[in-house]
């Protein structure tokens, strides 16, 4: 466990904290999918967007947490990497 797993670990005794982390876990996990699979393939951010179709200005949004991307624009996205989009309720 490195120092930010036992932060973490620590803050979430606060139930606050715990509520917050909760709320923002999907999308988190979202941008870090997103920013991690463009820079797979060396990709900037306006190269993306002229692949996906969907504007430079949003993808630096949706990679900075300011935005939540529809259904539609992350398919375009995933598309644009070669990847799909996949929901599930497990």
């Amino acid at each position: 466990m490195d120092d930010l797993d036992r932060y973490i670990a620590e803050q979430m005794k606060d139930t606050a904290f715990r509520a917050e982390h909760e709320r923002t876990r999907l999308e988190f996990a979202l941008t870090e999918l997103l920013i991690s699979s463009r820079m797979e393939q060396d990709l900037t951010q306006k190269e993306l967007a002229d692949r996906s179709g969907v504007r430079q200005s949003n993808i630096s949004r949706i990679e900075k947490g300011q935005a939540i991307p529809s259904l539609m624009t992350l398919d375009k996205i995933a598309r644009a990497l070669g990847k799909e989009v996949r929901v599930s309720f497990v």
